[in-house]
């Protein structure tokens, strides 16, 4: 084989390889917008908003962790993953929350944003607990509440 067809045949599979990679990151890039409509509906809010009120008081700013908050935690998960999946599911019918969150944990380093934070407090329990720490400081006046000058509404019709 001369050089020059090998050297096309490699750019062929490297062009492959890139479509395939863009491929991937439009469909990830899909699911993360259909994630940040779902995450705006006043269902998903009430959910979440649940969970703060009712747990704030119990998880406290301490190194060690409860078995409660493990148990909360993984209530909370389930809610949130049957919540997510459930709407996922209407709009891409063959979509997989664990392929999902695998997708997610690859790409950990890469992602940021608010969607994001939203999405590790259902997979990493740190976060989760870090989210409800976070409204105990509000909830006791350590912080100040920004959230009264915000409002948030979905575009879905």
């Amino acid at each position: 084989m001369t050089q020059e067809v090998m050297d096309s045949l490699f750019a062929i599979s490297n062009i492959e390889i890139q479509e395939s990679h863009n491929n991937e990151d439009i469909s990830f890039d899909k699911i993360i917008g259909h994630i940040e409509d779902i995450l705006m509906e006043n269902e998903f809010q009430s959910i979440q908003q649940y969970f703060l009120d009712n747990y704030w008081n119990i998880f406290e700013p301490i190194e060690e962790n409860k078995l409660m908050y493990m148990e909360i935690f993984n209530d909370y998960n389930k809610r949130i993953d049957n919540y997510i999946t459930t709407n996922l599911k209407k709009i891409i019918p063959n979509f997989s929350m664990d392929d999902f969150i695998n997708e997610l944990h690859k790409r950990r380093s890469k992602l940021d944003g608010e969607v994001f934070e939203i999405l590790l407090t259902f997979t990493d329990f740190l976060a989760f607990k870090d989210l409800l720490l976070d409204y105990r400081a509000v909830k006791e006046g350590k912080v100040q509440d920004l959230s009264s000058g915000i409002l948030i509404k979905s575009t879905k019709m």
